[in-house]
């Protein structure tokens, strides 16, 4: 491939966040726009953070959300070497040093602009000390000037020019006293060693990039372009996280969110489309994707449009896969047996559901009413039918429904005329009532659509959907 590469590179810390996810996206639609190399890297060496499972998970979330690499997964972890060797070249060419009070607290004293009192230590009692096995981590020598003079310089792709005093920058740690590396040396060693070309990450490494420019520059690496995309934020304009809710891509996995709508979702996150379209598919961004377009102000996370995003996509699919989503949530419930997954009649109930879906964990409740076995009610649905009136228009609904049944809109418009003409009763005080009797709740969906289904599924699945005239006389003997 002759486009650019780019890496995706987490933590194995904990479930892949939106915030990452987004970023993940943006390096791989980056990628596929311009016949790049998308590369994943896992920066496993801070043993005291890492989740067991983490690394797992994660893959599966970017498998889930059809963000595929081309290279690695890479692990750090697998790399000690290499960072070992090339931390040696660098004491010696005298780009770092080794630094011996590190081993009572290596991240002490980092503030900006420290200088670390073992970088005046002559080469060759440092080399003394090492040989004779004292505990040492090596850092980073920042130098006085460079390129351009005491400043470092470079060109953000979506915030321009960023000027950094080099006087601001510490002494880093590049090794601690134990061999592992540091964040900021093992990705400078791994992006010069993958040839990345360009990295796009959260603009909170912002103040890393500095550092690693002058890593690069000491190891003689070629110096990548940067994109330092704006942070993903919460409604309320915190950094999102989790007491947002649902703030990673498991979370909105489990609730049902179709994998296309969640990167629908996350695209526009500090992105807009040509014609600031909402709903954009997957082969949409990847002709129109352009790091240009991206904003530099945070981007808002609004899980209430997440889910409006959903429930377009949903609107979208074939029957076939709106059935299986649907049949698997049923079954999961308990309300269906995975036997009846594939019969028209569940078919029939998912076309039913499929206007009204936002999330795919919504399908139990919306489809309950269909599965009403009569009895008990909640508090809103007793109070509609408690009155003397609304148990007479239970008792004649029970005595109807036991000679007939209800396959279409026009048997059940049959059906409440017959009940207004016996009962005198109309409009709500009678249609309320039925619903109850009907469906265990006293709001809902078009009756007219509801009861053929339930009366259909009845005879396809008696052992699942209830009669009719059954729940009506339970929900009477319920109110005795």
């Amino acid at each position: 491939m002759s486009g650019p590469r780019v890496r995706f590179a987490p933590s194995p810390t904990g479930s892949l966040h939106l915030g990452n996810a987004r970023t993940a996206l943006f390096n791989w639609l980056v990628a596929r726009r311009a016949g790049g190399t998308c590369i994943l890297r896992i920066e496993d060496t801070d043993l005291a953070r890492q989740h067991e499972g983490s690394e797992a998970s994660i893959l599966e979330d970017l498998r889930w959300l059809g963000l595929t690499w081309d290279e690695g997964p890479y692990r750090q972890s697998e790399r000690l070497a290499s960072y070992g060797a090339a931390a040696a070249r660098l004491v010696a060419s005298g780009h770092a040093f080794r630094c011996f009070c590190a081993a009572r607290g290596e991240d002490e004293a980092r503030a900006a602009g420290h200088r670390d009192p073992c970088r005046g230590i002559p080469e060759a009692e440092s080399a003394r000390r090492d040989a004779a096995g004292e505990p040492h981590a090596v850092r980073l020598r920042i130098p006085s000037s460079g390129p351009d003079g005491a400043s470092l310089r470079f060109v953000d792709r979506l915030r321009g020019e960023i000027v950094i005093p080099l006087a601001q920058l510490p002494d880093a740690v590049l090794l601690r006293h134990d061999g592992r590396p540091t964040y900021n040396f093992a990705a400078s060693a791994d992006d010069a060693a993958m040839r990345i070309d360009l990295v796009v990450r959260g603009d909170d490494h912002l103040t890393n990039t500095a550092l690693q420019i002058v890593i690069d520059r000491a190891i003689g690496a070629p110096i990548p372009e940067f994109a330092h995309l704006p942070m993903v934020l919460g409604p309320d304009g915190e950094r999102l996280s989790k007491r947002h809710g649902a703030a990673s891509v498991a979370s909105w996995r489990e609730r049902g969110v179709p994998p296309e709508a969640l990167v629908n979702g996350l695209a526009l996150l500090g992105w807009a489309p040509p014609g600031d379209a909402t709903i954009v598919s997957r082969e949409e961004l990847v002709a129109t994707f352009d790091l240009d377009r991206v904003g530099r102000a945070p981007a808002i996370f609004d899980p209430a449009k997440l889910e409006w995003i959903s429930a377009q996509h949903i609107r979208g699919f074939p029957p076939e896969r709106l059935t299986s989503e649907v049949a698997a949530r049923l079954v999961e419930a308990r309300l269906l047996d995975p036997a009846h997954a594939s019969i028209p009649w569940t078919s029939e109930l998912a076309e039913l559901l499929r206007p009204t879906l936002a999330t795919f964990d919504q399908v139990a409740a919306q489809a309950e009413p269909v599965f009403h076995a009569g009895g008990p009610l909640d508090d809103e649905a007793r109070a509609a039918v408690s009155g003397e009136e609304a148990k007479r228009v239970l008792a004649a609904l029970a005595s109807s429904l036991a000679h007939r049944s209800i396959p279409d809109a026009a048997a059940w418009a049959a059906l409440r005329a017959e009940l207004q003409a016996a009962t005198t009763i109309r409009g709500r005080a009678l249609l309320q009532p039925l619903r109850v009797a009907l469906t265990g709740r006293a709001h809902g969906r078009e009756l007219d659509r509801l009861l053929p289904l339930s009366d259909s599924g009845h005879r396809a699945l008696p052992d699942r959907v209830p009669a009719l005239d059954a729940r009506a006389r339970r929900t009477l003997e319920g109110l005795a």
